[in-house]
């Protein structure tokens, strides 16, 4: 026996609500994804995103182990800032706390803001660069003509010793860019 007309009209309702309800699954996950992926980010270490710890971590230095750091600086093309490590290398204890300087100065006449995005290579070590302290968790403004000594202090996690996937790195690179920072619609 055919279905009938309204067993028909009954099923194409429930496919639309299906559909409308996958629909704004999917949208939801869309809005979703760019915190999800930070977080996801954040906690393995993936592509390079560093660890954050609170100022009263204990770690436990691994005498005998050193590690090269090379500090990489930059700045968006256009942005009036000069910006560079004070040191561009450290040879640092595994699980020791360090502290690198970078140096900016802002080359306008006009206050300008920045944000820097970071990152480390070999991105595998990510997970055990850990930052306690840095510029690069808030937004800095120099006022013109104005240089600042900016720190970071860190530490490479001891827990890197034992990790296949970083048994030949010696020498972690940490690289900064500063953006200008948009206030009311135009660059600072």
């Amino acid at each position: 026996m055919p279905p009938s007309p309204f067993d028909r009209d009954r099923r194409n309702r429930r496919t639309m609500a299906a559909m409308f309800v996958v629909g704004l699954a999917m949208l939801a996950l869309g809005f979703a994804s760019v915190p999800l992926y930070r977080i996801f980010c954040e906690q393995t270490g993936f592509g390079g995103t560093t660890q954050r710890a609170a100022a009263d971590v204990q770690v436990r230095e691994a005498t005998g182990h050193s590690m090269s750091i090379r500090f990489d600086s930059n700045v968006q093309p256009g942005m009036p800032w000069q910006f560079h490590p004070e040191q561009p290398t450290q040879t640092v204890t595994v699980g020791a706390r360090s502290m690198a300087i970078f140096i900016a100065k802002n080359m306008s006449d006009k206050p300008v803001s920045g944000t820097a995005s970071f990152n480390v290579t070999p991105t595998q070590a990510g997970a055990y660069f850990t930052k306690i302290q840095c510029f690069c968790f808030t937004q800095q403004t120099l006022q013109p003509g104005q240089e600042v000594r900016m720190p970071v202090l860190y530490y490479v996690d001891p827990k890197i010793i034992d990790d296949p996937d970083n048994k030949d790195t010696q020498q972690i690179t940490l690289s900064y860019t500063f953006y200008p920072v948009e206030q009311d619609g135009k660059a600072s």
